[in-house]
């Protein structure tokens, strides 16, 4: 398999994952109060989190479940949970912030674009997972190099997706914003319920079969 194969492929799994159109809904909600320039910055933050958390679960993914003695599927369900209440709320219209004063904006942007959205939304499980697989998987530089390119070219693709997403708000207005939050929270929840089914078998199989 030649090099643009291999990355392309690579490419597609993780833009999979990442998922841009279930992230932007809730980018847009929960920044919704912000300038766009503080928007703008937010969506940067949130990438570089996303990318260096799966720059370093690539390299270091493994040995740290194994330190840690957790696994891929405890980090399943959690993310599921948390998709679930964010979807939840999306759903029921409750995820925009309050009115952020100026002084709280720094903060209230830090906050935001670490969790949720460098993580899980965008750096999920799914994500951090297949970082990990490919990692282990590549027997040369040249594989390796591959998986850090694509990991680097889908966070620049997801970026683009997040500034250009300022202009869709504008387009469809406020009841349009409305009811594609709606719709998207719906979506959300059931990623968040196969994130939590998928992770939440192995435990199942491991109690059945004691």
């Amino acid at each position: 398999m030649d090099n643009f194969t291999t990355i392309l492929l690579y490419f597609t799994s993780f833009l999979t994952l990442m998922n841009p159109m279930g992230i932007m809904p809730v980018f847009l909600t929960m920044t919704s109060e912000l300038t766009k320039k503080e928007r703008r910055r937010t969506a940067i933050k949130a990438i570089i989190t996303a990318t260096s958390v799966l720059i370093l679960f690539a390299f270091l993914g493994e040995y740290m479940f194994k330190f840690f003695g957790i696994s891929v599927a405890g980090l399943q369900v959690v993310g599921g949970v948390l998709f679930f209440i964010m979807g939840y709320d999306m759903l029921n219209a409750r995820l925009s912030p309050l009115k952020i004063s100026p002084e709280d904006v720094e903060r209230y942007v830090d906050d935001i674009s670490i969790t949720p959205l460098g993580i899980p939304m965008i750096a999920g499980p799914g994500a951090i997972t297949n970082a990990i697989i490919l990692m282990g998987e590549s027997n040369s530089f040249t594989n390796s190099s591959l998986v850090i390119a694509s990991i680097v070219l889908v966070a620049i693709t997801l970026l683009l997706v997040l500034l250009g997403a300022v202009g869709i708000t504008k387009f469809l207005g406020e009841k349009g914003n409305k009811i594609m939050m709606k719709l998207m929270g719906l979506i959300v929840m059931v990623i968040a319920v196969e994130f939590f089914f998928a992770g939440i078998k192995p435990y199942i199989q491991s109690i059945m079969n004691i």
